[in-house]
């Protein structure tokens, strides 16, 4: 009897779901029926509930929903309408609008270009007045004379002598530096012209012409997160300060071509470089490029004055054995905070300008034809890339001209 009892009495009924389980679907109609048996005499929210399967948080969300929609429409004596209804009705007056905003543009446009039309006519009447015409009509009254003159221009795209001339030459220079804008591409095109003793063009005009001709660059619309740098990494004059990064790019076989280098923050010349293939890089090829870069610049081993070196905090620059051979030749070993790249922002330009302006336009199917052609790449850059801090000059220009 006891275990009877246990067995009938003490355990609920357990239903075994087998198979895949989704989320059922309530009609409308069964919903009411299950809310109405819960107002029943006698019986409760959770016991109906648990009969019709349903848990009895959701019954009771089906409870207030039914009496906050019975209010609402016994109070608007209208149907109650629901939130998805409700969305797509708005989304339709929205689409309404702007259909509807676009046709009284037009029509306003229109109705422009007939007012000013029918004041030329009753101008060339004679009848009235040409000032009294304009004022009562709303239009120019110098647009008035001159269509009575016929001094009128025919719209159209604003164009000029030189255009034709021009325009060779700048289809050139987009298809040799297809990622360069109009200011760069205006500095190549006026460098050209300095030395053939032609005036100069103006980045404007330029923009116009590659405007008319579809030669502009797409905008970059990509938004950043902002991050707080109060800090100052250009200097006034050149070997105050130079930058030293590191970057990483993948050839079409998969190699991996490490590319190290050190510019100036003033004049923006790398000054030295180093590559290396399948591999990191070491703190013997940091210490090379040290070298390196002090005997470019001044001829001798040992820098004439002490001045910085800033870079990343990998081994390879913080290994003490970098930092005295930094000392030997009079720099001052100096590393950027940890998660704070913007610090060493020359260098990360420079990284930024590779990627965009060389690497992703050049054929590089394995690390053997990278490593060939990174020394054009940074010749390049020093003698032809027009930087917009150096009033769009390349490096070795700018240098040249402090040197004048």
């Amino acid at each position: 009897m006891l275990e009877s009892r246990l067995m009938y009495n003490e355990f609920p009924q357990v239903d075994l779901m087998i198979g895949d389980v989704r989320r059922r679907r309530w009609t409308a109609e069964r919903k009411r029926q299950i809310i109405e048996e819960s107002y029943a005499r006698g019986e409760t929210v959770s016991s109906a509930a648990r009969r019709h399967g349903v848990a009895p948080k959701l019954l009771y969300r089906w409870r207030r929903l039914l009496s906050e929609g019975g209010a609402v429409a016994v109070d608007s004596d209208e149907p109650v309408i629901g939130d998805s209804e409700v969305k797509k009705l708005e989304d339709r007056v929205r689409k309404l609008e702007r259909i509807l905003g676009r046709k009284t543009l037009e029509n306003e446009i229109l109705g422009e270009a007939l007012k000013t039309d029918i004041a030329g006519d009753l101008v060339a009447e004679g009848r009235f007045p040409m000032k009294t015409v304009a004022d009562v009509l709303g239009v120019s009254r110098s647009n008035l004379d001159e269509r009575l003159k016929g001094k009128s221009k025919p719209r159209g795209p604003y164009l000029k002598a030189d255009h034709a001339e021009l325009l060779p030459a700048i289809r050139r220079l987009v298809d040799a530096r297809p990622t360069y804008g109009y200011r760069r591409i205006a500095a190549l095109l006026n460098r050209q012209r300095r030395t053939a003793d032609l005036p100069v063009v103006n980045c404007n005009r330029v923009h116009r012409i590659m405007a008319n001709h579809a030669m502009i660059l797409e905008k970059h619309t990509a938004m950043r997160i902002g991050r707080v740098h109060d800090g100052k990494v250009m200097v006034m004059r050149s070997n105050l300060r130079w930058c030293s990064e590191g970057l990483e790019f993948t050839c079409w076989n998969g190699e991996v071509v490490c590319l190290t280098l050190i510019i100036d923050a003033f004049d923006r010349e790398i000054i030295s470089w180093a590559a290396v293939a399948n591999a990191g890089r070491s703190g013997s090829d940091i210490r090379g490029m040290m070298l390196e870069a002090v005997e470019n610049r001044f001829g001798t081993i040992g820098s004439p004055h002490a001045f910085e070196h800033l870079s990343d905090n990998s081994s390879a620059y913080t290994a003490r054995v970098t930092r005295l051979i930094a000392q030997a030749l009079n720099l001052i070993p100096y590393f950027t905070p940890i998660a704070s790249p913007q610090s060493n922002g020359m260098s990360e330009a420079f990284v930024k300008t590779s990627n965009r302006d060389y690497i992703r336009i050049s054929p590089i199917p394995d690390a053997e034809t990278a490593l060939r052609k990174i020394g054009g790449w940074i010749e390049d850059y020093n003698e032809v890339h027009p930087h917009p801090a150096l009033k769009m000059a390349s490096p070795r220009e700018f240098i040249k001209a402090l040197t004048q």
